[in-house]
Parts: structure tokens; sequence; C-alpha cells
């Protein structure tokens, strides 16, 4: 099953994804509104089912669509997790996973704009395959990890390169920079998550293309790593990392402008795009 988070009447909700659009589910169980409530009450199995049997009340394509968890605990992004990212940026391959923390005010959902920052030119783009906790995860085994995914979704971490430079975090978290969606698909329809493939255009152009029996370190060990460090909690987002092809190593530079637009498909998933606009001007 496929689910989604959108805006229905200026109010947030979430709703099962289905050929002929979207069924909205908020309240359809008591006290469940939002796509992380169904996750930490268990309930996307019987709310899939009541989905089923309703008519799509909106369409896929004129939803508004919201970041896919609007509201995670956290959001725990790998870094330079492909072998041939990792070799393209400068960086030396470790024995454990490194991540970094992205604010949800960082994110926007399908099709919203993101912001090029008046304060640097170097907006780049990172398509990513994400995995999103269904249970809570403290010390498990790489083994175990899997057991704790409720389903993968689609993310783009944009990176403002001169100012990572500075400090990571100031450069993964501008305002609207980065964006996750349109859809997650559960963790039943992906029994090998290794299969999955990754690709992402810049308007017309492919720049980046892999599946994830490229990454450094896998989902299981990545998340098994993170649960040493942190109380995993349902609805949180855990991002692999991104492929070769990123715009801060290429001979000139590639970088996200106004004007651009930004798309990354997930195979199995669906497709998450943007289009890229100026963001606010710095004072004067």
């Amino acid at each position: 099953m496929k689910f989604a988070s959108y805006r229905k009447h200026g109010r947030p909700v979430f709703g099962l994804v289905r050929m002929d659009g979207l069924v909205t589910l908020s309240g359809k169980i008591p006290n469940i509104e939002t796509l992380r409530g169904a996750i930490e009450a268990d309930a996307l199995v019987q709310l899939g089912e009541i989905g089923k049997s309703l008519p799509a009340d909106e369409s896929i394509d004129g939803a508004s669509y919201l970041p896919i968890i609007p509201d995670p605990s956290k959001i725990l992004c790998a870094g330079a997790n492909y072998r041939e990212h990792a070799a393209e940026s400068g960086k030396s391959e470790k024995a454990w996973p490194g991540f970094f923390i992205r604010i949800p005010d960082s994110l926007v959902g399908h099709q919203v704009p993101l912001e090029a920052p008046a304060s640097s030119i170097q907006f780049d783009y990172e398509g990513e395959v994400a995995a999103i906790i269904g249970k809570p995860a403290r010390n498990i085994t790489e083994a175990q990890a899997l057991d704790h995914v409720v389903g993968y979704t689609i993310l783009m971490d944009g990176s403002v390169r001169d100012f990572q430079k500075r400090c990571i975090s100031a450069g993964k978290n501008f305002q609207n920079s980065g964006s996750s969606g349109p859809f997650m698909l559960t963790a039943d329809e992906v029994p090998d998550p290794v299969k999955l493939t990754v690709t992402t255009w810049l308007n017309d152009q492919q720049v980046q293309h892999a599946g994830l029996d490229l990454l450094i370190h896998s989902i299981p060990k990545t998340i098994a790593y993170l649960s040493t460090i942190v109380q995993l909690r349902p609805g949180d987002i855990v991002s692999t990392g991104s492929p070769a092809g990123v715009g801060h190593a290429r001979n000139p530079p590639l970088w996200m402008k106004a004007g651009d637009r930004l798309s990354v498909e997930v195979s199995g998933i669906g497709r998450l795009s943007n289009p890229i606009v100026a963001g606010p001007p710095l004072p004067a």
C-alpha cells in the first residue's frame, strides 16, 4: 500500500493512494489524524482496508502535498554513504555510518517550491531513499532492523555547500531547501530494499542514478547503529545518503537556481518533483 500526507480544505490530513485518487483517512479511526499517528497506533493495515472500501476524494495530481511525515520527532540522514559519492567528495570510507540531523522546517512536500537561498549560489541536489520507522528501536541488531521499518519514501537532501563547509547543520537546514514524499510505500511491498534504485533529474538532465546495493552502510546497519545512540520512534525518518553525481563535484559545478525543476524517482515508490524559486531577499 501507499500513503500520502496532504492538505484538504486547509487542514493537514493523510490518505491511501489508489490508482483513481487519494482516499482521506484522517479521523476514520478515532484520534488518528496524521500518518505518524497511524504508524504509532499500528493501524495502517486497518486503515488501508477502510480506504479500499471508500471512494477517492482527492486527485493525485491536484493534491496539496505535505512532507510525507510532517511532524517527525527526528530526521536522521546518512552522509557520504555511496562509495562513488564519497570518492567524488574527497571523503574516506568509515567503519561506521556518519549522519547528520535535518529539522522538519527544512523540508516541503511534492510540487511545493524549494527556495534557492539569497545568501548562496551553491544550492545542490541529493536524491535519496529514506526508511520510515514503524516501531520503537533502541539497541537493536542489524538482523532486527528491518522489522522496525514501516515503509520507504523519497527524500531530496538539498544542500547549501558553502554554508555546509562552515557547519554541516547550517548547510543542511536552510528553510524549504529539501523535500520528501510524495508517497510512503509500505515495507511489506519492499522485501529487499537493496533492489531499490534512485534517479535524479535537474530539469531534463539525469544527474544521479544508483541502486542501494552500492551503499557503504546498508539500511539495517545504519538503523541498528543509530539505535545505539538515540531512541528511534514511530514516524522517524532515516535517509540513506545520496549517490554520485552531485552538483558540487562536477566541472564546472552544477547548482540549482530559480526557474529549475528537481525530480527524484525511486523504483516502486514514485517521483518527487519540486520547482526552484528564489528565496526571500537578504536585508538591505
